[in-house]
Formats: structure tokens, C-alpha cells, sequence
């Protein structure tokens, strides 16, 4: 599944974000990245999720001769099932109430920087926390939290207690680009 946001004028030119939805196996690199995650942290590996990928692509020109000139870049967006321990009922309730209290000022710095958060039908898109708030994910932190596409956003929440059980396929290493761009 992908999600294309509207071309977004920036400094020098115009960005386009595209989202692209797993969640998939993740790959070498991904597995490589939370062993070693896990291992500082002191629990072990169960699992890791791809869970999506952002797509930036620029137009623009360059400062010193206007020529046209496009760019673009892949950001992977993984999480790791280390056996990390869970919090209480009331603790995670107080983390969410965090999130929920800064949760519309987050999509619209969101919004600055990829362009507007997405919507169905009037309804924003929940923002997933990518270390969950159950297992210590910090609720406010910027690099842990990105717009999920509804349908998306339940199937990571059914999918993270296998991962974090160490099922699989989350327990194996899957391809290095497990969609196409079109």
C-alpha cells in the first residue's frame, strides 16, 4: 500500500513524500541493526518488523547555475522485539495521555517538514508509535511516531505481540525491497 502526499514547496525547490505500508520481513540490514540494538540494551532479539518506508523525492534547481535537478532518498522504518519489559496498565496510560496531549501540534510540524498529515475522510491518521508505549517507547518523541494508514496501523498493533514472541516470519531476515515503486 502507498501513500503519495501533495508536492511541498521547500527552500530551493518542491518535496514530495511517499509512504509505503508493510508491515514485511525485514531484511539483512534491518536484523543486523536490531541485533545489535537488543544486545546494548541487554534483552534478547524475538523479531523485527519493516514496518514502512518514507520516499522523499525533490525537484529544484541548483544555487550557483539554474539548472533543473531532481533528487530523492529511501528511509526504512523498522522495529526491533527485543524482550524489553512492560510497563504496568496505569504507566502506559500516563504515556499515552503524553502523546495525547501533543498529538495535533505533532501533525502539524509533521506537516512543515513532509507535507500534510494524511486524512481519510476528514479523520487523521493515528500516528504509530514505533516502540510501542506497552514495551517503553517514548510517546513524544519525533523519530518514533509516523502517520499510519488505518488498516495499516491494525495490522501492526495484531502483529507486534508475535513479533515480540519470536513467530514467525518476524523471526527470519526477508527481501532487501519486498515492493515495487508503482
Amino acid at each position: 500500500m502507498k501513500k503519495e502526499l501533495p508536492w511541498l514547496n521547500v527552500p530551493g525547490g518542491r518535496l514530495k513524500t511517499t509512504l509505503f505500508y508493510g508491515p514485511w520481513q525485514c531484511r539483512r540490514q534491518f536484523m543486523n541493526g536490531c541485533q545489535r540494538e537488543c544486545a546494548s540494551e541487554g534483552y534478547p532479539l524475538m523479531g523485527c518488523m519493516w514496518l514502512a518506508d518514507i520516499k522523499l523525492d525533490w525537484e529544484g534547481s541548483l544555487v550557483l547555475l539554474p539548472v533543473p535537478v531532481e533528487a530523492g532518498s529511501r528511509y526504512g522504518i523498522y522495529h526491533c522485539c527485543c524482550k524489553f519489559p512492560t510497563l504496568p496498565k496505569a504507566k502506559k496510560e500516563a504515556e499515552r495521555k503524553k502523546w495525547d496531549n501533543i498529538r495535533e501540534s505533532f501533525r502539524e510540524k509533521w506537516g512543515k517538514k513532509f507535507g500534510e498529515w494524511p486524512s481519510e475522510n476528514g479523520t487523521s491518521w493515528a500516528g504509530h508509535h514505533i516502540r510501542d508505549l506497552w514495551h517503553g517507547g517514548d510517546p513524544v518523541d519525533p523519530n518514533n511516531i509516523f502517520p499510519a494508514q488505518p488498516d495499516a496501523h491494525k495490522v501492526f498493533t495484531d502483529q507486534y505481540p508475535a513479533c515480540y514472541d519470536g513467530q514467525a516470519p518476524w523471526n527470519t531476515v526477508g527481501p532487501d525491497l519486498p515492493y515495487t515503486d508503482y
